[in-house]
């Protein structure tokens, strides 16, 4: 066992006025499973890499532990090497059998070590690289989001695999996961970093009751320094027409007055303004004591959504529906029949690979093959099916698509290109909390997750009859996920989603179809 101890950080990027973090002390053990949450560009990255060495920050991390990191960085002219060429230069001195043994604990093939890794799977780069991670002594291990991209069943494995593990740091917004595998969560909040005993369901449990009495607490002083104030207000009135009395008076009406109580009068203004200043000290003490209250609660603000009405009732007819790929011998879908009604959330499942995307794309290109005009001509695809798909004539779909790449520019010219609400874009951007500082900047800048919520945005101000979101989650953090969430689960829009979050799915899916 060793500790780690951080006290006093604090890190700004070169550049920017706020910092990432400021003046922040807490303590590790580096027998912890530790799960790490935060909203997307709070800093969970950063404090990794603080960790590593890799960037110069105030105060100090203490620990004589040694950290890895995954995933390993792969430079596009190693792609074409194998994990057992690159994994000396991963890890110093790991040793082959070592990572055969985790391999196999990761229920992987062993002959995924000795494959270019330009032809893994998203699945299969992640267990090699784990494999490799967990294959030395005495490390503490930062673990970067190891799930996205990644199919249900290889989330399993991943989770099953993390269980029997300890002494991580695993940044994940996945809910499921982290319930299964941590037993300590570290959360950046909006002005504190905070270490608890438990997993995310607990912490999220203990929060909001801490939430719900801090509202409580905070109302009740408002309270306090309005009547405070109101006090304060009433005093400092009579002390104001007290001071008017005391030069010149009547001397026909006000026969008991002369010129020596002017010095009585002054001394009792004086009595009552000491207790005017009084009274705002103590407003000021108050309000100081109470300063902050509300500023770590993390507010998972209501969003909006405008889904359009279609006149039939079923949107979407799939039976006995092929697709095949040109340059391909199989059916990469086969056989698939399933319909999708107005109102239901249909949830895709598979494992990758298995043809979710390529039954969303032929969906998609069908649509636009329904829109277009007969003399533009058919827009030509490089796949053949077979069977019967079908969609409701003039169907407006909002689509999500995995891909991330076209999003560079600024955000206002994005809103331009796409017929978006430029304002309303903005303003849902903050509910996901995206900082008004990133509104300035070119979207090529933004973190992954920044960029998903691009999407999401501009999908959810997007009126629709039929919302389609491939894989909409990854990057995400939980705390937008749990908004998300509710909108559907408020506005209930006809949706055909792609997503391995097991606790969004078992909350929202009204039907599963599984590949």
């Amino acid at each position: 066992m060793a500790l780690i101890n951080v006290s006093n950080l604090s890190f700004t990027y070169e550049g920017s006025f706020d910092p990432v973090f400021e003046d922040v002390s807490f303590q590790i053990d580096t027998n912890w499973k530790l799960g790490f949450i935060g909203r997307n560009g709070k800093g969970k990255t950063t404090f990794l890499r603080l960790l590593l060495g890799e960037l110069n920050y105030t105060g100090s991390i203490t620990s004589d532990t040694v950290f890895d990191y995954f995933p390993y960085r792969i430079p596009e002219e190693d792609f074409d090497k194998t994990a057992d060429e690159l994994m000396d230069r991963w890890k110093p001195g790991v040793e082959s059998w070592r990572v055969l043994c985790e391999l196999n604990d990761l229920r992987a093939e062993s002959e995924i070590l000795y494959r270019p890794i330009r032809t893994l799977s998203f699945g299969e780069r992640t267990k090699v690289m784990l494999a490799v991670l967990f294959s030395g002594e005495n490390d503490f291990l930062l673990i970067d989001e190891p799930t996205n991209h990644l199919d249900k069943n290889a989330r399993d494995i991943i989770k099953e695999y993390l269980k029997r593990k300890k002494g991580f740091i695993l940044v994940s917004h996945d809910r499921d996961l982290l319930d299964a595998v941590i037993d300590h969560v570290l959360v950046l909040s909006r002005a504190s970093i905070e270490v608890q005993a438990g997993n995310f369901s607990s912490w999220w449990e203990n929060k909001q009751k801490a939430d719900s009495f801090a509202i409580s607490e905070n109302e009740k002083h408002r309270k306090e320094i309005s009547k405070l104030k109101a006090s304060a207000d009433r005093v400092g009135r009579w002390a104001d027409k007290s001071e008017g009395t005391k030069i010149g008076f009547d001397p026909v009406k006000e026969n008991d007055r002369s010129i020596s109580t002017r010095s009585y009068i002054g001394a009792k203004t004086r009595k009552m303004e000491a207790r005017v200043k009084s009274f705002e000290k103590r407003i000021g003490r108050e309000i100081e004591e109470k300063e902050g209250l509300l500023k770590d609660i993390e507010n998972v603000t209501d969003l909006k959504l405008q889904p359009l009405t279609h006149h039939k009732k079923r949107l979407l007819e799939c039976r006995d529906f092929s697709l095949q790929y040109h340059d391909s011998t199989t059916p990469v879908v086969q056989n698939l029949t399933f319909e999708l009604n107005t109102g239901e959330i249909v949830f895709l499942q598979g494992e990758n690979g298995c043809g979710k995307s390529s039954l969303i794309k032929a969906i998609l290109d069908l649509n636009r093959r329904n829109t277009i005009s007969d003399e533009a001509g058919e827009p030509p695809v490089n796949y053949t099916t077979t069977g019967t798909l079908t969609l409701a004539g003039g169907l407006i779909i909002s689509y999500i698509s995995q891909d991330t790449s076209h999003l560079k520019g600024n955000l206002s010219d994005y809103a331009d290109a796409n017929n978006l609400d430029y304002t309303l874009l903005l303003s849902l951007l903050r509910k996901l909390d995206l900082e008004r500082v990133q509104f300035e900047k070119e979207m090529e800048d933004f973190s992954e997750g920044q960029k998903k919520k691009v999407l999401i945005a501009s999908s959810l101000i997007t009126g629709a009859h039929l919302y389609i979101w491939d894989e909409p989650l990854n990057y995400i953090d939980v705390f937008s996920r749990m908004q998300i969430e509710k909108l559907i689960e408020t506005y209930s829009p006809t949706m055909l989603i792609v997503e391995h979050d097991k606790t969004f799915t078992e909350n929202l899916a009204t039907k599963v179809v599984t590949f």
